[in-house]
């Protein structure tokens, strides 16, 4: 089918725009009704991406590791470990010192967060 390889591309260049203005870290449901927020649905989108070529995402990924909200640097620092553990690892180190705030939810849990905090956990936890 004609179209569907652009389709699929526009919309990953969407997902990523959202991502790269997100206040909000949310990686499943949200609230009683477990609802999934468009960060949530745009992050999905990204790291099914990643299964048909991660190579062609990771330039994009380290630009919104660069250029995001420290919401979208987290949702950046999280793929680019899907597709390659030691850049995960590099990006959650160059994250640690950094003292931005975010939103974090958590199942019907909201709260707050540092890069600093989020990216201490992540390395404690590889």
């Amino acid at each position: 089918m004609v179209g569907n390889g652009k389709d699929r591309e526009r919309g990953v260049a969407a997902a990523l725009d959202e991502l790269r203005q997100a206040d909000m870290v949310a990686f499943g449901g949200v609230g009683i009704a477990g609802t999934v927020l468009p960060v949530t649905e745009a992050y999905r989108r990204v790291e099914a991406a990643l299964g048909d070529g991660p190579e062609n995402l990771r330039g994009q990924l380290e630009r919104l590791l660069d250029e995001g909200t420290p919401a979208g640097r987290v949702y950046a620092a999280t793929l680019l470990e899907r597709v390659d553990p030691a850049a995960g690892r590099a990006a959650w180190t160059a994250l640690r010192d950094d003292p931005a705030e975010f939103g974090t939810f958590i199942g019907c849990v909201m709260g707050r967060s540092t890069l600093r905090e989020y990216a201490s956990e992540r390395l404690a936890a590889a």
